[in-house]
Parts: C-alpha cells; sequence; structure tokens
C-alpha cells in the first residue's frame, strides 16, 4: 500500500490532500519527544522520513498535517483489503500491515500475472479509494523490490530473464538483511551496487559470515523462500516516550503498569494467551536495553505482566541516570481455543 497511514486519513479528510501529513507522535510546536511513524509523499519532499525524530520532521517541515497514530482504524482497512488480496492468491503471505505477497503461479505467465495485478489494483481503488504498488517477479525478493520501484500507484513487471540488469545498479540497501550499518561497511570496501555485490570475489564477503554467502547470492537474484502463510501475531507491544528524561522511581513504575494495562486489553481482545513479558529501557543518551522472562505457565492476567514488568526494569533504574523511554512486551503467544484444546 502506499503511505498507508496517511493515505487513509488523506481519505477520511479530504482537505489534507495536496498537503504534507505526517503520523505519529505529537511535535508539541518542535518539542515532541516521539517519532515518525509514515509521511506521505507531499512529506517526502521535505525530507521528512519513518522513524525521523518527531521534533526534526517539526523543524523541517512546521506547516504540515501533523496527527495521532489511529491504528484501529488503520487495522480494519487492512483486514479488508488482506482478504481481497488472499482470493487471488495460489498461496499468500501477509508481511506487515499494509504489505503482502501472493504466488500466483497458476496464472501460468508474466502476461497474466500483470493483467491480474491491475484488477487488483482497480479493485482495491473501488473498495476502499487507496492506491497500491505492485511487483511482479520470478521470485519474493525481485517481486519486493520491484513493488517499491515505481511508487505511488505502480506496477512493475520484471521477468526472469531481466532480473539482472533489473538489480544492478540499484544500491545494495535494497536488499534484504542489508541494513544502515552493513550498506556503510559494503561501501567502504567500494562495494556499492547490487551489481558490484554480486560481481565481488565471494571470499571477501565472509567478515560477515553466513550471512555474506547469502548477500552474494540475493545480489544474483536467487532467492528460493516460498510464498507460506505467517502464523498469528506473535508479540504485543506498548512504549511511552517520557515528555523529559526522568529517573523518578514513581512515574516509571506507574508508565509501565498503565503500558501493561494496554497490551492486555489488546490480549484480551485478540483472545490470546502470553507466557513471555519483556521490557525496554531507553536511556537520555539513546543507549537501549531489553530483558525478559518467560514463564513455566501460560496465563492472560494483567497482574503477571505488571508484576514482572515491574520485577525486570529495577536493575536499570539508577539515580544519576535518565530514561527516556519505556515499553513493554509479550510474545510466546497462544489463542485462547488452543488453551480450551490442551
Amino acid at each position: 500500500m502506499d503511505h498507508f497511514f496517511t493515505a487513509i486519513e488523506e481519505r477520511e479528510h479530504p482537505e489534507y490532500r495536496g498537503k504534507p501529513v505526517v503520523v505519529g507522535a505529537d511535535p508539541k510546536g518542535g518539542k515532541g519527544r516521539g517519532v515518525v511513524s509514515t509521511c506521505n509523499y507531499e512529506a517526502r519532499k521535505f525530507r521528512i522520513r519513518s522513524g525521523m525524530p518527531i521534533s526534526r520532521a517539526w523543524r523541517l517541515c512546521p506547516d504540515a498535517v501533523y496527527l495521532p497514530v489511529n491504528f484501529r482504524l488503520y487495522r480494519e482497512v487492512s483486514s479488508r483489503i488482506m482478504a481481497v488480496l488472499r482470493r487471488y492468491a495460489d498461496k499468500f503471505e501477509q508481511f506487515g500491515i499494509d504489505e503482502a505477497f501472493l504466488d500466483v503461479s497458476s496464472k501460468g505467465s508474466f502476461e497474466e500475472a500483470k493483467r491480474l495485478a491491475e484488477k487488483i489494483k482497480e479493485e482495491i481503488r473501488r473498495r476502499e479509494k487507496l492506491t497500491c504498488s505492485i511487483g511482479i517477479g520470478p521470485s519474493k525478493l525481485v517481486a519486493k523490490i520491484a513493488s517499491d520501484f515505481n511508487k505511488p500507484d505502480g506496477l512493475t513487471l520484471i521477468k526472469e530473464k531481466d532480473v539482472a540488469s533489473f538489480l544492478s545498479p540499484l544500491p545494495v540497501g535494497k536488499l534484504w538483511g542489508i541494513g544502515r550499518k552493513t550498506e556503510e561497511k559494503l561501501n567502504e570496501m567500494g562495494i556499492k551496487t547490487i551489481g558490484q555485490l554480486a560481481s565481488a570475489d565471494a571470499s571477501k564477503l565472509s567478515r560477515f559470515g553466513v550471512w555474506g554467502t547469502q548477500f552474494h547470492l540475493l545480489a544474483r537474484g536467487i532467492d528460493h523462500s516460498e510464498v507460506r502463510e505467517r502464523p498469528g501475531v506473535k508479540s504485543i507491544s506498548r512504549e511511552h516516550t517520557f515528555e523529559e528524561d526522568t529517573s523518578d522511581l514513581d512515574l516509571i513504575l506507574k508508565t509501565l503498569d498503565r503500558l501493561g494495562e494496554e497490551v492486555h486489553r489488546d490480549l484480551m481482545n485478540s483472545n490470546l494467551f502470553y507466557k513471555t513479558v519483556t521490557i525496554k529501557i531507553r536511556y537520555e543518551n539513546f543507549e537501549t536495553h531489553t530483558h525478559g522472562k518467560t514463564l513455566p505457565f501460560i496465563t492472560n492476567r494483567l497482574k503477571e505482566i505488571q508484576k514482572i514488568s515491574r520485577e525486570l526494569v529495577k536493575p536499570f533504574l539508577q539515580p544519576n541516570r535518565k530514561i527516556r523511554l519505556v515499553g513493554t512486551r509479550v510474545s510466546n503467544l497462544s489463542s485462547a481455543e488452543k488453551q480450551k484444546t490442551l
């Protein structure tokens, strides 16, 4: 989907169209403490990006429309779109709230796959008044990269014979598994494009361990991963960024209790049980730690979330170190139906 959260907001509020729109934390006139969740293409012209501190986004474009995240609405729209996509797929794999892979091999040709893609785009536009960008390729890797190639409202088809020429000029950061730091290391080695990575001496990539071999294969367009149905929700989490960095024990513990309540509410709404609780702490210098505990039993009790969160956070509470952010997560989830069966 194209700039999914902001596209939905523009659909709900036509007066926002044509304006830079940012969904995320409250900027508070440039003093906000959170981050950008997403932004539309008009906002990206001002160099605003997802994950950017909201205060920096405000400095780049104070006249943008800043909106809070409305996850309930976004999930509802996502659910309807995924239902449409699933109907057209031989195999289906949801990949986040706004992205999915479809295996449509039964269509028999790339030309038929393209006609199907056009049909899908039209149905989503008609039903939801939203646009999406689709990539078609002989593998998940190529299709994924192609889907980002001609946004917004794009449709890019890459046949097997064209994979090498398509990938070659692209920056190495486009490949799965290559984040910013790995890209910087590759650039230091003189490897800036996927083509250069494909033709690099494999022995030079040994510094990346087993991933070095994987990078070399991906750069040559070799990806045998299958489209497969992913299991349900793996974790539920909430985070809070304090207005000011704090070492106030009472405030930190009360905040964790509230985050636990929010996580528990989502658990109950999804009819899920959990076994692992994890807390997240970010100090004022952005040093971040996570620490978890797995229970010997599975439960859906709020009391356990709050109790364990308080236990886990105590070693990180130091009078001389202020905290910027705290978070709570539950994982090792199981459905209520499965518990009844057991």
